[in-house]
């Protein structure tokens, strides 16, 4: 079964080129890569894409230069089968671009660029469409705040939910965010930066503590996803598999449980799901290209 309705994705994106290598380079180095690509990304942008591979909709609103790399991104997108109809592209601005560098243990560099000049303001948002009741859930990150604010609030108000990717952000960013959403799904570091380092149990205690209102969660890599429910901490694993790329296996995994989420399915069934949804991505080479179909996930978790 897949939600009826888009899910919609709120965040930055930009044209990055991806190379593979046998080794990540120490020092000055001039390495000729195995394989490289480009497309346009982003963590929301990718757990989009997701959506789409796992035979779900989704819409990717944004902020984008008006210039050569903010348009093939967009287009990139695009022909993944995204909604970009909510993009703004931005004149005078350049777009975001980034290079990935990938060893053969599938550990990554990621450089990003981002116009400083890019505005942040939110007001031209649809956040109608929202309040409308065009979207199933809304998904967004700490990379563009002042637009994760606007589309957290507009998605509680219209009682659908409001997904956070809680991520390291500029301080005090993900603590606001976090107090807006219905649903907050850390990374490691996210959880480590909002309530302190230790176990997965102990740290979600301390996260729902704070957020009393929300669901709290963590991404722990190859751990899988542990939460809080009714006060008991449940856990969910991946499968194994041979990783040859881990770029955007959390956002996968975010993408997957929004629309596992959009559903009904339940706390445990969306965790598994989503968690061999991301490690399935881990084996192939591309970033979000590696997002896995539905068949994909149902016939390794059935195996």
């Amino acid at each position: 079964m897949t939600a009826s309705k888009p899910i919609l994705c709120v965040g930055a994106c930009a044209w990055t080129t991806i190379f593979r290598v046998a080794h990540l380079p120490r020092g000055s180095a001039k390495i000729i890569p195995d394989i490289a690509i480009q497309i346009g990304d982003g963590m929301s942008a990718t757990a989009a894409c997701a959506v789409v591979r796992l035979g779900g909709k989704a819409a990717f609103w944004a902020r984008v230069g008006d210039d050569a790399n903010g348009h093939a991104a967009i287009k990139s997108l695009t022909e993944a089968g995204l909604d970009c109809s909510g993009v703004r592209l931005v004149t005078g601005v350049k777009g975001s671009f980034c290079t990935v560098v990938v060893d053969g243990d599938g550990e990554r560099i990621v450089i990003p660029r981002h116009d400083p000049a890019m505005p942040t303001e939110a007001s031209w948002l649809p956040l109608e469409r929202i309040r409308a009741g065009e979207f199933a859930t809304v998904l967004t990150e700490v990379r563009w705040p002042e637009g994760a604010a606007a589309v957290l609030d507009a998605a509680r108000a219209a009682g659908i939910p409001a997904i956070l990717d809680a991520e390291v952000g500029a301080p005090g960013v993900l603590e606001d965010l976090a107090q807006r959403a219905t649903h907050v799904l850390y990374s490691e570091t996210g959880l480590d930066a909002h309530v302190g380092t230790g176990d997965a149990g102990g740290q979600l205690v301390r996260a729902q503590a704070a957020l009393p209102h929300a669901f709290v969660g963590v991404t722990r890599g190859a751990e899988g996803f542990y939460w809080l429910q009714d006060g008991k901490v449940g856990h969910a694993a991946g499968v194994k598999v041979n990783a040859i790329d881990t770029l955007g296996a959390g956002d996968v995994f975010h993408g997957a449980y929004a629309l596992a989420l959009a559903e009904g399915q339940s706390a445990a069934d969306a965790a598994r799901f989503s968690c061999v949804a991301a490690s399935l991505k881990c084996e192939v080479f591309g970033g979000r290209i590696g997002a896995p179909t539905r068949a994909d996930v149902l016939a390794r978790m059935s195996s």
